[in-house]
């Protein structure tokens, strides 16, 4: 057996453990900024119903191979991560990184590499250069982490300069004019095309834009006008992954909704699922190969902040239990293993959460231990499993599919990038809202039809310029009559008050008679189809709120009740002074039972768009 080779370092900082673990705990990054190959990847089923990983890499002239096990961790605490090579010089690498505060407010990172060799040459260089080597690179990250935790730099680790050819950098200069020219650019396509160049590659992989929204400190619907513009005009590419709702990793990604599976296996998780705009379908991009070439692959499959939303992933022999010290904010979690099973979910109030008996077929929770703050885990299965605490809130800057195709830019830019006929895909949530104009028929006849066709031309630009401004899109007009939907209610409610509120605005830009909206919005299910070639929406909730319209008088919003009693629309009325009363039963066509309804009559002011 080969002797293993081991070098601590320690590494101090200003800044507590919390704030310096992103850095450090993001391995992809690390790893690239380490200079370590990326690599491709194969996922082997095991008759266990578990899942091992293996992956082939080039490192200069030297071919590698090795098994990829599962990183254990506890988020802002401590990972250790061990690769078993059955290729090349070393035999096996792990590193373990330990976290903790100082006195002085300060934190300080040990970080233990430990190795051993396959081969002669393996041995002569793990007793010379490797660890010296490794000394001065992880050094010098750990430098780059102080600065870019003192705000020094706003990158974390400095990737090359990617240097463009002449002829690359003209038409690009020419696609950051024609993207500020469209409208949507909001003056952010050359800090897009400055970032493309200088980033690491394991951050144009999968571009968030809502990452990069909060990073900007710009408003998230610029940023995603902007991404689809650049999509439009060369600079980017999209991509709709559908995501594992166990990982939430991309198992199959597509180049537009008609390619994208109704159903996908994740290797990585042994499970099925299906396609669902709400939770499983993301919008993401990377950058167009005219302008910089992004290589498929990885720098390192697992660890902490490749899923943030893992707090706690331990591995315990089969028979055997575990005990960790943890401490989580409150929230809703859930238990499950890496391996298929079962899950739990709970609600933690702060603090130690509960621990977890893993049996076959079911979690228990398990009492955490109020002295020591430890998280027990028990595993009574006849298999080592990998359990796994993680944060329901998944991951908060993915933009999914029901948000984007709500949205005005996707449906002028992307009218095309549709279902195949006949396909449908379920939303579990939308706000769907209607308009009319009250007596659009007597609107002609009293100013005559060129007259009136001209208002009401301009009233559904007016329209689609304040649904817009709420993050949503214009599904379809039908005849004087239009449909828009908006990935948050809030947005949806936020622009009704918001045409009532101009509505006088527009009137006195146009002579002749006034004209006056009634506005329906509903909340719920249904789903998503092709119809002549646009994206549409149908079912029960969609005939619900032509209803609600139907409901409303002039001036007045109609909200359902299901709409009314949420969290954030009783926030937002409340904030904007808008009472909402109680609710009114009606009957309505088409329903079995009487609807219960709230209208909003104002008089209503101007509500300030959120980011």
């Amino acid at each position: 057996m080969s002797k293993v080779h081991a070098r601590t370092f320690v590494w101090h900082f200003d800044h507590p453990a919390h704030e310096i673990w992103p850095a450090l705990a993001d391995t992809q990054r690390f790893n690239e900024a380490a200079d370590l190959p990326k690599h491709q990847l194969t996922e082997e089923a095991a008759e266990d119903g578990s899942v091992r990983f293996f992956a082939e890499a080039k490192k200069g002239v030297v071919n590698l191979a090795w098994e990829e096990i599962p990183v254990e961790w506890v988020d802002g605490q401590w990972f250790r991560h061990l690769r078993v090579f059955s290729k090349g010089p070393i035999k096996t690498l792990c590193a373990t990184a330990q976290f903790e505060d100082t006195a002085d407010g300060g934190s300080t990172c040990t970080y233990l590499l430990e190795a051993s060799s396959r081969t002669l040459f393996g041995e002569i260089v793990l007793r010379t250069g490797f660890f010296p080597s490794a000394e001065k690179t992880f050094g010098k990250l750990a430098d780059d982490v102080r600065a870019w935790a003192a705000g020094s730099t706003s990158q974390l680790f400095s990737a090359p300069a990617f240097e463009l050819k002449p002829a690359t950098k003209e038409r690009l200069d020419a696609t950051i004019a024609q993207i500020e020219a469209s409208g949507n650019g909001h003056g952010l396509a050359r800090k897009l095309s400055d970032w493309m160049l200088t980033a690491q590659e394991v951050d144009l992989m999968h571009i968030r834009p809502y990452g990069l929204s909060e990073k900007w400190g710009v408003p998230r619907l610029e940023v995603v006008e902007l991404m689809l513009e650049s999509v439009r005009d060369g600079l980017l590419g999209l991509r709709w992954n559908l995501l594992c709702p166990r990982c939430r990793g991309a198992k199959v990604t597509a180049g537009s909704l008609d390619r994208l599976p109704a159903e996908a296996h994740c290797p990585s998780c042994n499970v099925d699922y299906d396609r669902a705009f709400s939770e499983n379908v993301e919008a993401s991009f990377h950058p167009a190969p005219a302008i910089r070439e992004v290589t498929d692959g990885e720098f390192c499959l697992f660890g902490p902040m490749s899923t943030p939303h893992v707090k706690v992933q331990l591995t315990v022999e089969a028979g055997a239990s575990r005990e960790e010290p943890v401490s989580l904010p409150p929230g809703p979690y859930r238990w499950r293993t890496l391996e298929p099973g079962a899950t739990i979910s709970f609600d933690h109030g702060g603090g130690t959460p509960p621990g977890v008996l893993l049996e076959e077929g079911a979690l228990t929770l398990v009492p955490s231990d109020g002295d020591d703050g430890a998280v027990r885990i028990e595993n009574q299965m006849g298999h080592r499993r990998t359990a796994i605490l993680e944060s329901r809130v998944w991951v908060e800057d993915a933009l999914t599919a029901r948000e984007v195709t709500a949205m005005q830019a996707f449906r002028d830019l992307f009218g095309e990038d549709v279902l195949r006929p006949g396909d449908d895909v379920g939303i579990s949530r939308i706000t769907l809202m209607f308009t009319d104009i009250r007596g659009s028929t007597a609107l002609y006849e009293e100013i005559g039809d060129a007259a009136a066709y001209g208002i009401v031309r301009d009233h559904f630009a007016f329209m689609a310029d304040r649904v817009r401004r709420r993050r949503g899109g214009i599904v379809k007009t039908i005849g004087d009559a239009v449909m828009a939907a908006f990935p948050d209610p809030a947005d949806g409610v936020a622009c009704a008050i918001d045409i009532q509120s101009h509505i006088d605005t527009f009137n006195q830009g146009h002579a002749g008679a006034p004209i006056e909206i009634k506005i329906g919005l509903h909340m719920g299910a249904c789903i998503a189809v092709t119809l002549n070639d646009r994206l549409d929406y149908f079912g029960g909730s969609v005939n619900l709120t032509a209803r609600l319209q139907g409901e409303a008088r002039a001036g007045h919003v109609v909200l359902s009740e299901a709409l009314g009693r949420d969290p954030s629309v009783q926030a937002l009325l409340a904030e904007e002074g808008v009472t909402m009363p109680a609710a009114e039963w009606r009957s309505i066509r088409g329903f079995d039972e009487p609807v219960a309804l709230h209208r909003l009559i104002g008089p209503f002011r101007a509500v300030s768009p959120s980011e």
